[in-house]
C-alpha cells in the first residue's frame, strides 16, 4: 500500500469528508438564498406580466374623429364633467384668459365687418342692396357711432395677439394663419403656479414664462372691467342687429354666449362656470389624451380617450392611433349646411364630413373599432331652420323637401347610413344619436349609454368577465 501513489485512499477505504469552513457554508447559504430570490423574482415577473395583460384588456381606447369645430373637444369636456369632474374644477382658472380671448376676438370680428359694410354702403348708390343701407339713416351718424366704439376698444382689441401668443405657446403656423392653437398640456402655460398639475417644460424650465402669460391674462381682465359697457353697446347696436339678421355677420358659434353675459365675464374675480367651459371655442392641435375611469357591472375600466385636430391639415396625425382603437366616436355637425370648410372654400363642411366618415369606414386599421356617429348640432341646425335657412340653397339634391328640422335631420341621417352601408368593410353596426353638446344633461344620458354599448363589446372581444 505504501508504495501506491497519487492516491490518498484505497478503493474500500471511506472517504471522509472534511468539516466544511466557514466560507464554504457561507457560500452554500448563498447559492441557496440566491436560488430563492430568482425564484421569487420570476414568479413576480409571471404575476406582473399577467396584471399587465389583465390591465391592457381593461384599458378602452375610444378615438373622437371628425372635421374641424364639429364638437369633439366639447364631448370630452362632457366626459370630463360626467367621470371626472374634480379634474374639470381644477383647470378652471386656466380657462379665464380663453373666455377672454373668444369674447375679443367676436368684438374685433363685429367691428371689422360693421366697419366693410359701412364703407361699402357708403361708396355704393341709392340702389344698393346691401341692408345696412336700407335699414339704418341717416348713414353718417352711424358711421361715426360705430368710429367712436372702435376708438374705445381698441385697447381690448389690441390684446387679441398677444393672449393668442400665450395660449399657443408660441406656436405658429405655416400659411399666416393667426388664433389660438393648443396642444395637450397647454393649460400650465397659462396658470401661474407650478405646483397644479398642469404645466410643461416652458413654465417649469421659466418661472418668467408663467409670469409673462399671467401678466397677459390679468391685462386683459382689467382692459374688459373698463370696456364692457363699450362691448355691451356694440353688441346691442342697430347696425350689428341688421347684420346679423342678414347673415352678413358669421361670428363663432360662442359669441353671442360671451357677449350676452359680458358682464359677468368681465367682473374682478370671474371664474369660468361649467357653462363657459363647455361655450369656449379653441382650436386643438395634434393629438390630446385623457383617461377617466370608468366603473361598469362591478368592474373598472380605463377609458383613454384621444381628442384630435380636426383641420384637414391634422388628420395625418390620426393614423398612428388606429391600429389598436376600441371605437371610434365621429361627430358631424348636421347644423353646417351653409358653411364651407375654413382651408377650402368650396367644400360644404355636410360634404367633407360625409368623405370623412367614408373614409373612416373603410379603413382597414380600423376594421376591428366599435363605431359610434353622433349627428351633432341639432340645437343649432334647429335655430337656423326656424331663422328660415333654407337647407336647398347650399345642398341642392335636398330638392322641394319640406325646410323642417324632422325632414332635414332625416335626410343628413339617411346619408350617413347609406355611407356605412356601401363602405364599412366589416359590416359593423352603426350606433347613431342626435346630440346638442352644450345640454349637459342630454349628452351625459347618451354618454353612459355609449360608454356601456362600447364597454360591452370590447368585454365580448377580449372575454373579460
Amino acid at each position: 500500500m505504501a508504495g501506491r501513489k497519487g492516491h490518498a485512499h484505497s478503493a474500500s477505504e471511506p472517504i471522509m469528508l472534511q468539516p466544511l469552513d466557514k466560507t464554504q457554508k457561507k457560500n452554500q447559504y448563498y447559492d441557496e438564498d440566491a436560488t430563492r430570490v430568482s425564484n421569487r423574482i420570476d414568479e413576480e415577473i409571471r404575476r406582473e406580466s399577467a396584471r399587465r395583460k389583465e390591465s391592457q384588456k381593461r384599458e378602452v381606447k375610444v378615438m373622437l374623429l371628425g372635421q374641424a369645430e364639429s364638437g369633439k373637444s366639447t364631448l370630452q369636456k362632457q366626459f370630463q364633467l360626467y367621470y371626472a369632474y374634480q379634474t374639470l374644477d381644477r383647470e378652471r382658472p386656466s380657462w379665464r384668459p380663453v373666455v377672454y380671448f373668444n369674447v375679443i376676438k367676436a368684438v374685433r370680428m363685429i367691428l371689422d365687418e360693421v366697419d366693410y359694410e359701412l364703407a361699402s354702403a357708403a361708396n355704393e348708390d341709392a340702389t344698393t342692396e346691401l341692408p345696412i343701407a336700407h335699414a339704418l339713416a341717416p348713414l353718417g351718424n352711424i358711421v361715426g357711432e360705430i368710429a367712436q366704439l372702435r376708438s374705445k376698444l381698441l385697447p381690448l382689441v389690441a390684446i387679441e395677439d398677444s393672449l393668442a401668443s400665450e395660449l399657443s405657446g408660441g406656436i405658429s403656423l405655416s400659411g399666416g394663419k393667426t388664433g389660438a392653437f393648443v396642444r395637450a398640456g397647454w393649460q400650465g402655460l397659462v396658470l401661474p403656479s407650478r405646483s397644479r398639475s398642469y404645466t410643461d417644460s416652458r413654465n417649469a424650465s421659466d418661472p418668467k414664462a408663467a409670469a409673462n402669460s399671467a401678466h397677459v391674462t390679468n391685462l386683459a381682465s382689467r382692459t374688459l372691467a373698463t370696456a364692457h359697457d363699450d362691448i355691451d353697446e356694440l353688441w346691442k347696436h342697430p347696425a350689428v342687429r341688421v347684420l346679423l339678421n342678414n347673415r352678413k355677420l358669421r361670428l363663432d358659434e360662442s359669441a353671442s354666449f360671451f357677449l350676452d353675459n359680458v358682464h359677468r365675464v368681465s367682473e374682478p374675480d370671474y371664474l369660468p362656470s361649467t357653462d363657459d367651459i363647455l361655450n369656449v371655442r379653441l382650436q386643438t392641435l395634434g393629438v390630446s389624451e385623457h383617461a377617466f375611469d370608468i366603473s361598469l357591472y362591478g368592474a373598472r375600466y380605463l377609458w383613454l380617450m384621444y381628442d384630435v385636430g380636426g383641420a384637414r391639415g391634422q388628420r395625418h396625425t390620426w393614423v398612428p392611433y388606429f391600429d389598436d382603437a376600441t371605437a371610434i366616436i365621429f361627430l358631424a355637425p348636421i347644423s353646417a349646411f351653409d358653411q364651407y370648410l375654413e382651408e377650402d372654400t368650396r367644400t360644404n363642411r355636410i360634404d367633407d364630413s360625409l368623405q370623412l366618415f367614408t373614409a373612416i369606414c373603410s379603413n382597414k386599421l380600423l376594421k376591428n373599432s366599435h363605431l359610434v356617429l353622433l349627428l351633432n348640432k341639432a340645437d343649432l341646425l334647429k335655430k337656423k331652420l326656424q331663422d328660415g335657412v333654407h337647407v336647398r340653397k347650399y345642398i341642392t339634391s335636398y330638392g322641394d323637401r319640406p325646410n323642417t328640422y324632422e325632414e332635414v335631420s332625416e335626410y343628413f341621417r339617411a346619408h350617413f347610413i347609406q355611407v356605412h352601408k356601401r363602405n364599412d368593410i366589416s359590416h359593423r353596426s352603426l350606433y347613431i344619436h342626435f346630440t346638442s353638446m352644450l345640454d349637459i344633461r342630454a349628452t351625459q344620458n347618451i354618454i353612459v349609454n355609449v360608454g356601456e354599448a362600447v364597454i360591452r363589446s370590447h368585454v365580448a372581444k377580449t372575454g373579460l368577465v
